[in-house]
């Protein structure tokens, strides 16, 4: 199994980190300031998108583009170094329109939108004009099994009618933000998976209510993770995708490639811990010696670094997978990436904050902002829990697949 770069993906990536240094980098002192006073930084936004969409580094993450969109054609093992790149600073994937939750909506459009939809859409949001939203999670049930759901979506003659609340809701605060993917139940009592559809809502509907910007463990998003109501919002029965009761099927489908750029962005982010934690235990001094010279920091350079390598090797493994079998084909591989990368960011982000000690908690270095990251998407695409039940219960149905062999083996061994 050969996991090394291809020419293409070794150019890209030389250009994508040069670009990151030499235009992003010099930027995060003014988006911080920005952020903290409460204004999301739009117009130099606009400035870097529009300099990476000359440059060609635009829409990476799709590999289904036609000959008239924007973008580069790439394999999920392709792009999947570019996102850890992207990683390293965490905003900068919107500068390349390859930011979450656009990327798994666009593909959405792609896969099951209609003509009409696609041009009123897709097409904007593969030129980044406009940034969007998808709304599952919800507070009153638990989200981790989306066949919860209780957002209503109900046939009103040419019309759907939508009433629910939905929560950490990704990019709804973005200025920019103007389209929902809602995801709710057209039928109640259909079989268990057929219950669920999505349908198109924009920004501007009536009765669409952005209640507030959640902040996770203290640490505030500027594009949001919002909670949202929707009462009685009235759509045409046009902006349903796809047919009632596919929703669950489009959620599922949605979902595997975007959790490829999800944990190679912890990946590269995990890098940056590394990288500050080694640099700082070479320049700081205790009891006379330098950081690095005690034994347990030392064990964690080591081990950070071990376990960074591992990680990355799973997750090509998985975008290889998911491009030669589809998500299907690699769901427990996408399960196993989905709990190995926030763990992995949290524990190498946790060991560099204490070499830092209180800086490292501190808003000067991006520390505290990653072991957040980690932390929140240990939830987001399904919690640790859900994963792990996946990987079992597939690691069991292989077994019992194996029995045969297994009994044979044990059966033929010396006693």
């Amino acid at each position: 199994m050969d996991f090394s770069y291809t020419e293409k993906t070794e150019q890209l990536r030389t250009r994508v980190r040069n670009f990151l240094d030499d235009h992003i980098l010099p930027r995060t002192g003014q988006w911080s300031q920005d952020i903290a006073a409460g204004v999301f930084p739009v117009s130099f936004m606009e400035d870097l998108k529009s300099l990476a969409k000359s440059e060609g580094l635009w829409n990476l993450f799709l590999p289904h583009l036609r000959d008239d969109e924007p973008g580069t054609r790439l394999t999920n093992l392709e792009y999947a170094p570019l996102a850890e790149i992207m990683g390293r600073v965490p905003w900068s994937s919107e500068v390349f329109n390859c930011n979450a939750p656009d990327t798994g909506n666009m593909e959405v459009l792609h896969m099951f939108g209609s003509q009409a939809q696609k041009a009123q859409w897709l097409t904007p949001l593969l030129n980044g004009e406009i940034r969007s939203a998808f709304a599952m999670t919800e507070p009153d049930v638990a989200s981790s099994d989306a066949t919860n759901i209780q957002t209503s979506i109900t046939r009103d003659g040419d019309d759907y009618v939508i009433n629910g609340r939905k929560w950490f809701i990704t990019n709804a605060h973005h200025p920019n933000c103007k389209i929902f993917i809602v995801m709710g139940k057209t039928d109640f009592n259909a079989e268990t998976y057929r219950q669920q559809s999505m349908v198109l809502v924009p920004m501007n509907t009536p009765g669409v209510e952005l209640v507030r910007n959640i902040t996770t463990i203290n640490h505030h998003s500027p594009e949001g993770h919002s909670e949202v109501l929707f009462r009685d919002v009235r759509v045409p029965a046009s902006n349903l995708i796809a047919d009632e009761g596919d929703g669950f099927m489009i959620a599922q489908a949605r979902l595997g490639p975007g959790r490829i750029h999800h944990c190679m962005r912890a990946i590269g982010m995990s890098e940056v811990c590394l990288e500050l934690m080694t640099a700082r235990s070479q320049e700081r001094k205790s009891f006379g010696k330098y950081l690095h010279q005690h034994g347990s920091i030392s064990e964690w350079i080591a081990r950070s670094r071990i376990e960074i390598e591992q990680a990355r090797l799973l997750v090509l493994k998985t975008a290889a997978m998911i491009d030669q079998v589809g998500a299907r084909g690699a769901r427990k591989e996408i399960s196993m990436i989905k709990v190995v990368a926030p763990n992995l960011l949290t524990t190498v982000a946790d060991r560099a904050m204490q070499v830092f000690g209180a800086m490292g908690v501190s808003p000067d270095t991006p520390l505290a902002d990653f072991y957040t990251g980690g932390r929140v998407l240990r939830f987001a695409d399904g919690p640790d829990e859900v994963h792990l039940q996946t990987i079992a219960r597939l690691e069991l149905r292989e077994s019992r697949d194996r029995l045969a062999d297994i009994t044979n083996y044990l059966t033929s061994s010396p006693r």
